[in-house]
């Protein structure tokens, strides 16, 4: 019995030793967490130690860790404990991070910008890895790194970049300033994102080329960019669709970057974004679309003081089968519903226009939306946008200043530009402008306004078959509430807009 019971003390004492050796103290590398000594060396000697024995937990313990590039392995986990901050460097005395590695795709032939072609210059990054986690309730603050970088400007701009590595869970921690972008994953397949708090001055995170992805309960305040930002970039050099892909219970929002971290929710109106158009912080498809985005859901999400949701594809990718449920929104600042199929074709030369097609959104609750640019939905001359289903929606739309503001009689198509409402002007419809469409429903739906308003509610041009059903609207003095132009196979029943109607085809007519 005696030498049974050594036996099994003998075994549970090695099964204890194989868990504590299993994790790396970043402290029992040369780590001091004092904030002011630069660890990057020690950070990355525990990880390399954990990578050497086939894998294991490299533990930052309460401190402040100051640093530059850390460079992941396979198999590893970076664990933040409770008080810990990883802290980006600047750059000073020869000392920075990793170097940009070359990428003619975007260097050469710029099919997509700096900040989407390289991966190396980050604070932390991993390129073709497995079985990589980032956990934790610490924080990763990105106080060194910079908003914009170039080949003559080799610093570090994004907190985490992850190229072409598969099962990743990112879970957790805080990112304070990451950055131009505090994530970018691209090529990156089955991806956990899970209870990150994110208050970053650029895009929160970025997703790219990416497959079976899971994004949930986050919070991210992106003043200057994109919050969620699912994109389909050349950057692989081939196009590679983002597809299969869950983002729930996510909230966004472009208040002042900070704010959302301390509590005080500042808003500026006039923060200085990329495009110089108004706070962000939204989830958004596009711009880069040259392997599109398939088979994706959105679902209980919460927007306030951003812009809208944005479906874009205009480098010939296809955009289709996607869900969008269950989402409110408060004080935005442009369109509530931005769906574009355009023709900007940034990527090889010989590649269709792409296609923007199934696409369902229901249960959206809007108040306080900007009127300037309605739910605008457009495709091409030539290339619709097709079977799209709008269901049960509220929207609330403030009124423009019209001291201030041209509404345009005709709205340009802008085929090659960047795809943002605000390059379309003042739209001529308060509520929805469609355009270039085909096979639309609109179930359940109710706009209206609150304040002065002149224009219609509706305008549909070259419309290929499209239903209203149960369609409220509030009526403009003096003008239209919806105007027909070119547009076949309309049908009209319930709601408050005319009485119940059918129209084979109709070239232009105002109701």
């Amino acid at each position: 019995m005696k030498r049974l019971t050594f036996a099994i003390l003998t075994l549970l004492f090695a099964a204890s030793q194989l868990v504590v050796a299993a994790n790396y103290d970043v402290k029992a590398y040369g780590a001091t967490g004092n904030g002011t000594t630069v660890d990057s060396d020690a950070i990355n000697k525990a990880i390399n130690a954990a990578a050497s024995a086939g894998g294991g937990t490299v533990i930052f313990p309460a401190g402040t860790y100051l640093s530059y590039s850390i460079r992941l392995k396979s198999n590893i986990t970076l664990y933040l404990e409770q008080g810990s901050t990883i802290l980006a460097a600047s750059p000073k005395d020869g000392m920075g991070y990793d170097a940009p590695e070359p990428n003619e795709w975007g260097d050469k032939h710029g099919y997509q910008d700096f900040g989407h072609s390289h991966w190396r210059n980050s604070l932390i990054w991993g390129e073709n890895l497995e079985n990589i986690s980032i956990l934790g309730p610490g924080t990763i603050y990105g106080k060194g790194l910079v908003r914009n970088a170039s080949p003559r400007n080799p610093v570090g701009n994004k907190a985490i970049a992850l190229k072409l590595c598969r099962n990743v869970i990112l879970k957790d921690f805080t990112i304070l300033y990451g950055g131009h972008f505090g994530i970018l994953a691209t090529g990156v397949d089955n991806m956990t994102i899970d209870n990150l708090k994110m208050d970053t001055n650029r895009d929160g995170m970025d997703i790219d080329c990416c497959r079976n992805v899971r994004i949930s309960n986050c919070t991210i305040n992106s003043p200057f960019d994109d919050a969620i930002c699912l994109k389909s970039s050349f950057a692989l050099g081939y196009a590679r669709a983002t597809e299969n892909v869950t983002i729930t219970n996510c909230q966004v929002s472009g208040f002042d970057r900070g704010t959302f971290i301390n509590g005080t929710y500042k808003r500026d109106e006039y923060k200085m974004v990329p495009d110089k158009e108004g706070p962000t912080g939204r989830i958004k498809f596009g711009t880069e679309s040259n392997g599109g985005f398939k088979n994706i859901t959105i679902s209980n999400c919460v927007f306030e003081f951003c812009r809208g949701i944005a479906l874009e594809t205009v480098d010939g990718g296809l955009l289709e089968d996607v869900s969008i449920t269950n989402v409110t929104m408060r004080d935005i600042v442009n369109s509530p519903i931005f769906l574009r199929l355009g023709g900007r074709m940034r990527g090889p030369a010989g590649v269709p226009i792409g296609e923007l097609r199934r696409i369902n959104i229901s249960n959206l609750v809007v108040y306080n939306a900007d009127s300037h640019f309605s739910c605008l939905i457009s495709g091409l001359p030539g290339n619709d946008i097709e079977d799209v289903k709008l269901s049960n929606i509220r929207i609330f739309y403030r009124p423009i200043d019209s001291a201030e503001s041209v509404i345009q009689k005709e709205v340009p198509e802008h085929e090659k530009t960047y795809p943002e409402p605000q390059k379309f002007g003042v739209i001529p419809a308060y509520g929805f402008f469609i355009r270039h469409a085909k096979n639309f429903e609109l179930n359940n739906v109710e706009i209206s306004f609150m304040g002065k308003e002149t224009r219609p509610a509706f305008i549909l041009t070259d419309v290929k078959g499209i239903l209203f059903n149960n369609v409220k609207a509030q009526k403009a003095p003096k003008a239209p509430i919806m105007v027909l132009r070119d547009v076949s196979d309309f049908e009209l029943r319930g709601g408050n807009i005319i009485k119940d109607t059918k129209i084979k085809a109709v070239k232009n007519k105002s109701y």
